[in-house]
């Protein structure tokens, strides 16, 4: 077992950090601090790999060092999975760009309070192992910046309590009404819905 198991039953939250390079100095204690949700279960891999940097936009990084993610996503069947990674603060433009679409291939992530982004995971985990009503989000964390990390601890408790993918999106709405806007919008367009 590659996960830690925190409650049990539905719904069933898979939580990921550290997934690349040294992300988890910024990620991993923020998962492993995590308690068990009111309802449901929460499984966490604070650490995916320590050492090398492999994109999850490319195939290979689900073959190779994300292999603990997918045997986790195979036997969880998650309704909700979390990446939380961690960028440096020259990046944030090319993650937030609206060209992003056409230069990586993914939608631009949406920023939230205290230098913390959110967007989807990669389509390459979301089409092949997820259906169309899990809840799939990828939280980015600013490298070096303590309220950003703060923010990303407080999303993350939050998001273990979040019951499906309609709950999110209500209390999304209700906190950042413009970022849900996009969210929605660019899912929509991405998946062809």
């Amino acid at each position: 077992m590659t996960y830690k198991l925190l409650g049990n039953g539905d719904p069933v939250r898979l939580f990921v950090g550290g997934l690349h390079g040294n992300e988890w100095k910024d990620t991993s204690d923020i998962l492993e601090k995590l308690e068990p949700p009111a309802i449901g279960s929460l499984a966490i891999i604070s650490t995916v790999c320590k050492e090398k940097y492999i994109s999850t936009l490319e195939e290979k990084y689900y073959s190779t060092v994300g292999k603990p993610i997918i045997q986790a996503v195979e036997e969880l069947k998650p309704d909700i999975y979390i990446e939380f990674h961690s960028y440096s603060k020259q990046n944030k433009k090319s993650l937030t760009d609206a060209e992003r679409i056409y230069k990586a291939g993914v939608p631009a992530y949406s920023q939230l309070d205290n230098d913390v982004l959110l967007g989807s995971v990669s389509p390459i985990i979301r089409k092949k192992y997820f259906s169309m009503e899990a809840l799939c989000l990828s939280f980015e964390i600013q490298k070096d910046n303590p309220q950003s990390k703060q923010y990303g601890a407080k999303i993350a408790n939050k998001m273990k309590e979040c019951l499906s993918r309609d709950d999110f999106i209500e209390k999304l709405k209700k906190r950042y009404p413009f970022q849900a806007s996009k969210v929605i919008e660019d899912y929509r367009n991405f998946y062809g819905l």
